[in-house]
C-alpha cells in the first residue's frame, strides 16, 4: 500500500473527525441550546478529535519514511552469504548495497550475480511487506484514536486547552528543527572545511590571489596547478552583488516610496503585483535574458564607445540580477513604509512640513528597520545567485574590479567543484565546503552590520 495513499486516508479521517467532534459537541450542549454549556467551543472539540486522528498515524508514517529504508538496506545486506561480507570494509559494503538496490529497481544496472539477485528479491519483498504493515498500523491507529477522542468528549472537557497546548508543542518542535538544521549545516561546513585546511593553508586560501582548483590526479599530469586563493572568487561575488544592488536599491526604494505615499489606489493595485511578478520568474529565464540580450547589447554599446567589453561580463550579470531582486526591495520596503502610523504623518503635516520633508525626516527613519531588512534580504539573494552568473559572467576567476570583464562567484565555484566524477575527499571538492563556510561568515557579518545600523538609526515611538 503506497504511503501517500495511507497519508491521504489519514487526512480524510482527520477531516471527518473534525466534523464528528463538532457535531458531538453541539449534541452535548443540547438541542437548540447555545454553546455556553460547553467549556470550549465546538470547533475546539472538532480540532481535538482531528488531532488525535491524524498525529499518531502521521508520526508512524514519518518514522518509517526516515528509518524504514535504512533498516531494509541492512536486512538485505546481511542476507548475503557470510563469506561475501567477511573482511569487507565500509566502501565494499556500500558497493554491494548499491548493486542490490540497482538490481531491485531493475533497469540497465541490474546485476547477473545470483546472490545479488536473491538479495534484491528479498529487499523488494521487505519493502512491500513493510509498506503494507505500516499502512495497516497507521490506519488502525487513526481509527482507534478517532474513536477514543470522540468518546472522551464531555460538556466540561477542556478541549481548547488541549488543542492550544498541542499547537504550541508543534510550533516549538518546528522551531527546534529549524535551529538543529541550522547548526547541522554550520557544523558540516566547519568540519569539512577543516579537512580542506589540513591540506591547504588557510592563510593562502583567505589571502591568495589565484584560484585554480584543478588538482592533478597523477604526478605527471600537467595543467592542474591546484591554487586555492579565494580572493578573486569573493571579489567577483562582491562586484556582481554591488552592481545588482546599485540597480535594485534605488529603483526598488523609490518605487516603494511612490507606491506607498504618492500613487493612487488604482495605480498601486496594478503596479505592485506587476513588480512582484519579477520575483516569480525562474532564474534560468533571467540567465537566458542576460546571455542572449543584455550581454550582447552591452558589448555592442562598448564597441560604439570604444570600450573593451567582454562577451560575458560582470556588468551584464549584475544588471539582470538587480532587475530580479527589485521586488525584494520594493515590496518589503513598501510594507515597512505603510506600517508607519498615520498619526506621524498628520503630526508632521500639522507642524508645516511638506510631504517630501515628512518622508525624509519622519517616515523613512521610522521605517528604517524594515528597509534595512529588505536590502539585506536582497543582498543575500544576490550573493547566493548562481544561474545568472554562470550564463552571463562566466567561470573565470579574474582578480579585477572592472565590471566589463569576466568574473565568477562563490556559488558558481561551489557548483563547479561539486559536480562531475571528482573524488569526495579531494582538495577540489573540499574547497567547495571552505568557500561555503567563508560565505556563511560573510553573510553573518552583513547581518551583524545591519543590526548595528538599525540600532543606531532606529527611532522609537509610543
Amino acid at each position: 500500500m503506497p504511503l501517500t495513499t495511507v497519508a491521504l486516508i489519514v487526512i480524510l479521517l482527520a477531516i471527518y473527525g473534525y466534523f464528528l467532534g463538532q457535531r458531538r459537541a453541539w449534541k452535548l450542549a443540547g438541542d437548540g441550546a447555545v454553546a455556553g454549556k460547553l467549556h470550549s467551543l465546538p470547533s475546539y472539540h472538532g480540532s481535538y478529535v482531528a488531532l488525535w486522528a491524524a498525529l499518531p498515524s502521521l508520526v508512524v508514517l514519518l518514522c518509517w519514511s526516515l528509518f524504514g529504508q535504512a533498516i531494509i538496506d541492512q536486512m538485505a545486506l546481511h542476507s548475503l552469504p557470510a563469506e561475501r561480507l567477511e573482511g569487507a570494509d565500509a566502501g565494499e559494503r556500500g558497493l554491494l548495497l548499491a548493486s542490490i538496490k540497482n538490481t531491485a529497481a531493475g533497469g540497465g544496472f541490474a546485476s547477473d550475480d545470483p546472490v545479488i539477485i536473491a538479495a534484491a528479491e528479498y529487499m523488494n519483498s521487505l519493502q512491500a511487506t513493510g509498506q503494507w504493515a505500516v499502512g495497516i498500523l497507521a490506519l488502525a491507529l487513526s481509527i482507534m484514536a478517532l474513536a477514543y477522542a470522540a468518546r472522551h468528549l464531555a460538556p466540561q472537557f477542556q478541549a481548547r486547552h488541549r488543542v492550544e497546548r498541542t499547537a504550541q508543542a508543534l510550533m516549538i518542535l518546528c522551531s527546534v528543527i529549524a535551529i538543529i538544521t541550522t547548526f547541522g549545516i554550520v557544523i558540516s561546513l566547519f568540519f569539512e572545511s577543516l579537512r580542506f585546511f589540513e591540506r591547504y593553508s588557510i592563510i593562502d586560501f583567505v589571502f591568495g590571489l589565484k584560484w585554480s582548483p584543478q588538482t592533478a590526479i597523477r604526478e605527471d599530469q600537467v595543467g592542474s596547478s591546484g591554487a586555492f586563493g579565494a580572493v578573486p572568487v569573493f571579489m567577483g561575488t562582491m562586484l556582481i552583488a554591488a552592481i545588482a544592488m546599485a540597480v535594485a536599491v534605488p529603483i526598488g526604494l523609490l518605487s516603494a516610496i511612490y507606491l506607498s505615499e504618492y500613487a493612487p489606489s488604482r495605480i498601486r493595485g496594478t503596479v505592485k503585483p506587476v513588480l512582484e511578478v519579477l520575483a516569480g520568474i525562474p532564474t534560468i529565464v533571467y540567465g537566458f535574458f542576460a546571455a542572449l540580450t543584455v550581454a550582447p547589447a552591452f558589448r555592442e554599446l562598448g564597441q560604439v564607445m570604444g570600450l573593451p567589453v567582454s562577451a560575458n561580463s560582470a556588468l551584464a550579470a549584475g544588471s539582470v540580477m538587480g532587475i530580479m531582486i527589485i521586488p525584494f526591495v520594493s515590496s518589503l520596503s513598501d510594507d515597512a513604509i505603510r506600517a508607519v502610523p498615520q498619526s506621524l504623518r498628520e503630526g508632521s503635516a500639522g507642524l508645516g512640513a511638506t510631504k517630501s520633508e515628512t518622508i525624509r525626516q519622519v517616515i523613512f527613519p521610522a521605517a528604517l528597520p524594515g528597509i534595512v531588512g529588505a536590502i539585506l534580504l536582497a543582498v543575500s539573494r544576490a550573493v547566493g545567485e548562481t544561474m545568472i552568473v554562470v550564463m552571463a559572467a562566466g567561470l573565470s576567476a579574474n582578480l579585477t574590479l572592472n565590471p566589463l570583464e569576466q568574473v565568477t562567484t562563490v556559488t558558481v565555484q561551489i557548483v563547479a567543484n561539486l559536480t562531475g566524477d571528482t573524488a569526495f575527499d579531494s582538495a577540489k571538492t573540499l574547497s567547495a565546503f571552505a568557500l561555503g563556510f567563508m560565505l556563511f561568515l560573510t553573510t553573518l557579518c552583513l547581518n551583524v552590520m545591519a543590526i548595528l545600523v538599525v540600532r543606531r538609526y532606529r527611532e522609537k515611538y509610543d
